[in-house]
């Protein structure tokens, strides 16, 4: 038989209170830090995924109630068959497709507009534990997006899991300065000239 559930005794707020951040959030970055500093853990953080036959809206939905701007799109297996950003979805890919196709904006899915996993360019676990933050910007710049994402091979060397994700957003949150996928610079001294800016 258990126990009976008793509740906790408590205090109250002291003043000046602060509250607990993520490390990855809180810690100081530079182009010159680990790049591993600016990468989301999905082994720390759950993925926020979406399958292929929801609407655009259902996606931009949850994008904005788990404060993400990027879905990884996922069958009932969590095989990853794309991903869909938000500017995938605000930019133009809807009204291209309606101009293919026809219909409503409502009636535009998830599989219409997203990214397929064939499409998606990934780094590797192995080569972020050696790069630094400018590092990752610069391969943002050349993959001319605003996320990439982070895999990790199992030990057939074939099978791929996503561990990560990199967000210039997030990058730029963490810099203390604007990082716009568009301004993206591949030397350290045009990193530091657009920072700057």
């Amino acid at each position: 038989m258990t126990q009976p559930y008793r509740p906790l005794s408590h205090a109250f707020l002291a003043p000046k209170s602060t509250y607990c951040r993520p490390a990855s959030l809180s810690q100081k970055v530079t182009l010159e830090s680990p790049a591993m500093a600016v990468m989301t853990d999905l082994e720390r953080v759950m993925a926020v995924t979406i399958g292929p036959g929801n609407s655009i809206e259902t996606a931009n939905q949850r994008m904005i109630a788990a404060g993400v701007r990027l879905l990884l799109v996922a069958d009932d297996e969590q095989q990853i068959l794309g991903l869909i950003t938000a500017n995938d979805i605000l930019g133009e890919k809807p009204l291209k497709h309606l101009q293919r196709t026809g219909g409503t904006f409502n009636e535009i899915l998830v599989r219409d507009i997203m990214t397929p996993q064939q499409a998606l360019d990934v780094l590797r676990l192995r080569d972020v534990f050696r790069s630094r933050v400018g590092d990752i910007v610069a391969t943002l710049k050349s993959f001319g997006r605003q996320h990439a994402l982070v895999v990790e091979t199992g030990e057939d060397g074939d099978t791929q899991r996503v561990r990560g994700i990199f967000s210039a957003t997030q990058i730029g949150r963490q810099l203390g300065m604007t990082v716009a996928p568009g301004e993206i610079a591949g030397t350290f001294a045009e990193l530091e000239a657009v920072l700057l800016s």
